[in-house]
């Protein structure tokens, strides 16, 4: 019962859609504009710098909203990591298919670096400098977005093997599961980019319509 009411946790928080919610802001519906994605990579293509950073920051604290709340209601669980990693899966589910928007939502990205920061700041290093690696030499967002979220699930296993979530071993797997079907979510979400990439089709950041 305490994985469902997290998952449900991190869902609300998820349909907070702040693509689409600045994208009104400024009289732009960004699902029908760019790429037709919520995120925040959209909408610095079609609406600015501006309008993708507040994008990426409301997208990234609705997930550290969500695992607070979780670990403050549940302070105390033995098997509290887990519990948390469910409302992260809850938040990128809502990001990814709000239902009121028609189950159109981001790829999650952004929610999943929410996720990274909560489950430990030490594990952002990697998955960052390989995203910017990523994007700066070959300016495939998409390219760094899948390497991002692959590295983190290989450095929960990590951590996991070595103790740092303090849990037994039935709740750890559990979690090496649940991070696993949050990083297949995101490349089941960017498989059209992944067809691009391989295709020598991609677009390339900077390289968008803006308006």
């Amino acid at each position: 019962m305490e994985r469902f009411i997290c998952l449900l946790i991190g869902y609300v928080c998820g349909l907070l859609q702040t693509g689409y919610l600045v994208g009104k802001i400024n009289h732009v519906d960004i699902r029908k504009e760019g790429s037709g994605n919520a995120g925040s990579t959209n909408a610095v293509r079609v609406m600015g710098w501006k309008a993708g950073l507040m994008t990426f920051a409301g997208d990234v604290l609705k997930c550290v909203a969500a695992i607070f709340l979780v670990r403050y209601l549940y302070r105390g669980s033995e098997y509290l990591p887990l519990l948390a990693m469910y409302a992260g899966m809850g938040a990128t589910l809502g990001h990814n298919f709000p239902f009121y928007l028609k189950f159109k939502g981001g790829k999650g990205i952004a929610v999943l670096a929410g996720l990274v920061i909560s489950t430990s700041p030490a594990m952002v290093p990697i998955p960052l400098a390989a995203f910017l690696i990523a994007v700066i030499f070959s300016r495939y967002v998409s390219l760094g977005s899948l390497l991002a979220s692959t590295l983190f699930f290989l450095e929960v296993v990590t951590l996991g093997q070595y103790g740092g979530f303090h849990m037994a071993a039935p709740y750890l797997y559990e979690m090496y599961i649940l991070v696993l079907l949050l990083t297949l979510l995101a490349w089941y979400r960017h498989k059209e980019n992944i067809k691009r990439l391989l295709a020598g089709t991609e677009n390339r950041f900077g390289s968008g319509k803006k308006k």
